[in-house]
C-alpha cells in the first residue's frame, strides 16, 4: 500500500468520528513578504506545513471564506485578494465525505501582526523558497514511505494536498 493510500485510510478513520459533513469547497491564500511565503504547521489532520486555508462552509463566498480564514488562523486582515488558480483535487480531509475539494487559490495582501490560533496551528511563519523546497523534499520522502508516521508528526514537510497544489502552480 502506498503512503498516499495509508494517509487516505488514516483520514477515513478520522472521518468516521467527525460530525461535520464536508462541503467540498476550500480556499487557500498565498501571502508573501520579502520573498518569503506564510505557512502554518497544521495542528489538525492532514498534518504538515501549508498556506492558510479552509473550507467555505457558512462563510458565504469563497472570498469571504478566504478573509475569515486568514483572520482566524493568523490574526491578519486581508486588504486585497486576487484569484490565481482554481480546480478540483482528490484530497481527503477530516470531515465526513471529505474525499475531494474544489479549491480557489488567492494571493492575499494583508495588514496586522501575526497571531497564531492555538486551536488551528502549531506555528505560523515566513519561509524562503529554499525552506519550502526542503519541506517539499521531506514530503516526497514521506509519500514514498521513507519517513514513518511518527517521524512525520515530529518533523513534517508540506501537507500532502498542498504539495500537489504547489507542484501544479509551479511553486516547487
Amino acid at each position: 500500500m502506498s503512503k498516499e493510500d495509508e494517509i487516505k485510510r488514516s483520514l477515513s478513520k478520522v472521518q468516521e468520528t467527525s460530525n461535520i459533513i464536508c462541503d467540498n469547497k476550500s480556499v487557500g491564500m498565498i501571502i508573501k513578504k520579502d520573498e518569503k511565503i506564510l505557512l502554518n504547521e497544521r495542528k489538525k489532520p492532514p498534518f504538515g506545513f501549508a498556506p492558510l486555508a479552509g473550507h467555505v462552509d457558512d462563510h458565504g463566498s469563497f472570498e469571504d471564506a478566504a478573509r475569515d480564514e486568514v483572520k482566524e488562523e493568523a490574526g491578519l486582515t486581508v486588504t486585497k485578494l486576487t484569484l490565481i488558480f482554481e480546480g478540483r483535487i482528490e484530497n481527503y480531509c477530516r470531515r465526513k465525505d471529505g474525499t475531494w475539494h474544489y479549491w480557489k487559490w488567492y494571493t492575499a495582501e494583508t495588514e496586522g501582526k501575526i497571531v497564531a490560533n492555538p486551536d488551528e496551528t502549531i506555528r505560523v511563519g515566513w519561509y524562503s523558497k529554499r525552506e519550502v523546497k526542503k519541506l517539499a523534499d521531506r514530503t516526497k520522502k514521506y509519500l514514498a514511505g521513507e519517513i514513518t508516521d511518527d517521524e512525520w508528526l515530529k518533523n513534517p514537510g508540506l501537507e500532502p494536498a498542498w504539495f500537489e497544489w504547489a507542484k501544479e502552480m509551479k511553486m516547487i
